[in-house]
């Protein structure tokens, strides 16, 4: 005889439909990186994407990010050693950062918004095949105000969105 209720059964199964989610766009964007499709990440398809997003490190902060991040010392980023990275607890300051400059680097031209086109370009760079209409229309799922724009109100909420709470969060 089962000893679980039904609301609970049903919250557990909404837990892991958000953990696959997560799971499945941690794969995306990994694979993202991953050029040539062998399932790790070498220092040279992170310095391409890293390129691509307009950023660009040195041969040594490239080594160190790989020293920081490849934990079985193989030369290569696998899922698992990203999949760790990208759950890693972060303090507040350093997250609201990171989300700053993920927002950066859309708003290629700096004045604070995210244009379909802005869009368009960067995604395009990234390898992500989609029309201008396509990402007038992704702004338009998260432009609250109306502008045809993502401010950067906007892209902190939607981004604090898609990122499920943490089990030790939930009562």
């Amino acid at each position: 005889m089962s000893t679980t209720t039904p609301s609970e059964e049903t919250n557990t199964n909404q837990k892991t439909s958000l953990y696959l989610e997560n799971t499945e766009e941690l794969e995306k964007v990994f694979n993202q990186f991953d050029a040539n499709k062998d399932g790790k990440i070498s220092v040279s398809e992170l310095a391409d994407v890293l390129k691509a997003m307009g950023s660009s490190y040195s041969s040594e902060e490239l080594e160190r990010v790989m020293e920081d991040i490849d934990t079985d010392k193989d030369g290569f980023i696998s899922l698992s050693e990203f999949s760790t990275l990208c759950r890693s607890p972060s303090d507040a300051v350093a997250a609201a950062s990171e989300l700053r400059d993920a927002f950066d680097l859309y708003d290629q031209d700096k004045n604070g918004l995210i244009s379909a086109n802005e869009l368009h370009l960067v995604l395009n760079r990234l390898g992500m095949k989609c029309s201008v209409d396509d990402c007038a229309r992704m702004i338009q799922s998260v432009d609250s105000d109306g502008d045809g724009n993502v401010n950067f109100a906007e892209f902190e909420k939607m981004m604090s969105a898609s990122i499920p709470a943490s089990a030790g969060s939930q009562p």
